[in-house]
This record gives structure tokens, sequence and C-alpha cells, in this order.
């Protein structure tokens, strides 16, 4: 039976909690390389795709080397640093791809 909330209904979240399903546990699928930066960076990918970052912000590398930049606050929200030795580094393009000294 699923929750049911009239429409301006207000509920803690400690009581919607309590009232809906039980809680799931989720992790990222991918693992990445990534590096914070610390000044502006700006950057066009393969794709032709515009990226900017400030400082604070991640430089993220796939495990196909694509490159993007994640804001600080996802990025640490979303990931979590692996312990030397947990897992293989992806597999990296030149860094020449996109002209940037990382």
């Amino acid at each position: 039976m699923g929750l049911k909330l009239e429409i301006g209904a207000q509920m803690s979240g400690a009581e919607f909690m309590s009232r809906t399903e039980e809680w799931k546990t989720y992790r990222t699928r991918f693992l990445v390389r990534a590096k914070q930066i610390n000044q502006p960076l700006t950057f066009t990918d393969p794709l032709g795709r515009e990226h900017c970052g400030r400082p604070g912000d991640y430089l993220v590398e796939s495990s196909e080397g694509l490159l993007r930049i994640a804001p600080r606050e996802i990025f640490e929200d979303v990931y979590v640093i692996m312990e030397n030795g947990q897992s293989e580094p992806p597999i990296c393009l030149p860094p020449d791809t996109y002209g940037l000294r990382i």
C-alpha cells in the first residue's frame, strides 16, 4: 500500500521515513580518477562540449578517458576516495587529447 499525501500536507522528515517503504542502499556504478582544481579551468571535450570549473571543483576522468568538471558539492556527495590498491586505475587517453596539463 503506497503512502497517500494530500496536497499541501506537512510531514517531518522523520515521519516520512517511518511511514514509507524500507530504505535501499545505492552506490555509483563507475570508478573515476579525479583531482581538485585550484584555479578556474575551461576546456572543450572531443565531443565539442565546453566544460567550466571554479577553484574547488573536480576534474574527473572516466574509464573511457573522457574529462569533465564536477561541482565540488556534487562530487563530494557522490564519490568516496578509494584506498591505494583497491582498484585498477581507469584506462586513460594520452594527456594531449585535450591539450591540458593536469
